[in-house]
């Protein structure tokens, strides 16, 4: 590039580059400084023994796209607080490092760029789309703080990492994306960083993390989101951590993280989210997450947790799986059992086989239905066995106090024991023992109605106590 060229805001830059010195407009009435200039610097720029070339600007209005497609540079370029009037085509590039913090720029063109150290996004505002699709930053992507914007007639995502590889951590507390961000298939082999972070796209997925793979945690406290959360099929090692945030998209999924594999789930002290939630087939150790947070429509068929936190009472969860927008969902309420089981808390598990009978009974034909509410009523379907005791005290009364004011007639007046109103109940009610009371007696009328309904009753009454002890025993 011919020096005569340059401007004097140019010629500074090409100076200061050899020697790695910084070059600051702040203050500057002349600013301007032409891409192609920086290209030049980037691709070819000009050496000196004994000195490392840097390309360190700062506070200059870049003018023309700077167009460095399938370029390798091999110096560290700082182009900080600048603001851009086209969006760099970075697509194929490779850099050693690249910093733009504090910049503003109308987009980024940056598909498959390769950087062997560390990205810097820090402050900077998008207001176009930023595609990083592929790229593979050796070190860490810093974007805290950063604002990413697409204009309201574009279908483009705001934030575009998809396949993109990060050998550390991605860094984007603050973060602000109006629009869609799109991380599926991505991995970050060390953590993940959006504490108080703002994602907005109404209507639509705010973030689309398909089958992300973090090798750590994801800190996402206090995230505040506004559509959908797209996680299916993500597999985060550590914790990702959802606490104390506002997720919320009225009428449909909120969070969708189906078929994935986390280490702890939190979303504790979160507001109620503001739609519905889609656990189906997901696993992870630790669940901490209260009843009331997940206040819409659930899917959780298949989700698979060792623990629960916090410990509340059942009653509190059982809600929350009548919501089940699959219905009648038996592997929720087997592993929501199996829970309570493991702490030791057994009447909360009892409690949760019940409600899981009664979602069953829901479900019958209308003797299906009818022969479940005699086991409920009767022996709580085999969880409540002493409602059997009651039942057979009751009955045993009604027959005694009935029996003893009205003796019935003996069948043979010669032949028969003496007549005793207790044992000749529990003749009628008891099936199988007989205390020779009901082959001597034949109470005629209304009490002949009685003893037929004992007997029915006493049948009933067996069977169901049968039914629920071959349940109790086959849970065991």
């Amino acid at each position: 590039m011919d020096l005569n060229d340059l401007t004097p805001a140019e010629l500074r830059v090409w100076e200061a580059f050899p020697t790695g010195a910084a070059v600051d407009f702040q203050g500057s009435a002349e600013r301007t400084v032409r891409a192609v200039v920086l290209r030049a610097l980037m691709l070819n720029g000009p050496r000196q023994d004994g000195e490392v070339p840097v390309l360190r600007v700062a506070g200059a209005h870049i003018t023309g796209v700077l167009d460095v497609r399938y370029g390798a540079v091999e110096t560290y370029v700082r182009l900080s607080r600048c603001r851009f009037d086209e969006a760099p085509l970075l697509y194929g590039c490779e850099f050693r490092q690249l910093n733009l913090s504090g910049s503003e720029l109308p987009g980024l063109a940056a598909a498959t760029l390769r950087v062997d150290g560390v990205l810097r996004l820090t402050d900077c505002r998008f207001t176009g789309p930023v595609a990083l699709g592929g790229s593979q930053i050796s070190g860490a992507l810093f974007m805290d703080r950063a604002e990413f914007h697409t204009p309201d007639d574009s279908d483009e995502p705001a934030l575009r990492l998809n396949h993109a590889s990060i050998g550390e951590d991605l860094v984007a507390p603050g973060i602000r994306v109006h629009g869609r961000m799109v991380c599926n298939d991505a991995s970050v082999d060390a953590s993940v960083n959006l504490m108080d972070a703002m994602l907005e796209n109404p209507d639509g997925t705010a973030l689309d993390a398909q089958t992300l793979s973090v090798a750590s945690d994801v800190h996402a406290r206090r995230l505040t989101a506004v559509g959908r959360l797209d996680l299916r099929g993500a597999r985060v090692t550590g914790r990702l951590d959802l606490a104390h945030s506002r997720l919320s998209n009225p009428g449909h999924t909120v969070l969708q993280a189906s078929s994935s594999v986390i280490g702890e789930l939190w979303l504790n002290e979160a507001e109620p989210l503001d739609g519905s939630v889609n656990f189906r087939q997901t696993q992870t150790d630790l669940l901490r997450v209260a009843p009331e947070t997940l206040a819409g429509e659930v899917r959780l068929n298949g989700l698979s947790y060792t623990m629960l936190s916090p410990h509340v009472p059942a009653e509190r969860w059982l809600p929350v799986l009548r919501r089940d927008v699959d219905g009648y969902v038996p592997h929720a309420y087997e592993q929501l059992t199996a829970l309570y089981q493991r702490i030791g808390d057994d009447h909360a598990a009892r409690l949760v086989q019940l409600a899981k009978q009664r979602r069953l009974r829901t479900t019958r034909a209308w003797y299906g239905r009818l022969w479940g509410y005699l086991q409920d009523v009767t022996v709580g379907y085999g969880f409540r066995p002493l409602r059997a005791l009651a039942w057979l005290l009751s009955l045993l009364a009604v027959g005694t106090i009935a029996y003893g004011l009205h003796e019935p007639p003996a069948l043979k007046a010669s032949e028969h024991p003496d007549f005793s109103p207790v044992f000749f109940t529990l003749d009628l009610l008891l099936p199988v023992i007989s205390f020779g009371q009901e082959g001597a007696f034949a109470p005629k009328g209304g009490y002949q109605a009685l003893s037929y309904a004992l007997v029915i009753t006493g049948w009933l009454l067996a069977t169901t106590v049968i039914t629920g002890i071959t349940r109790a025993v086959s849970r065991q």
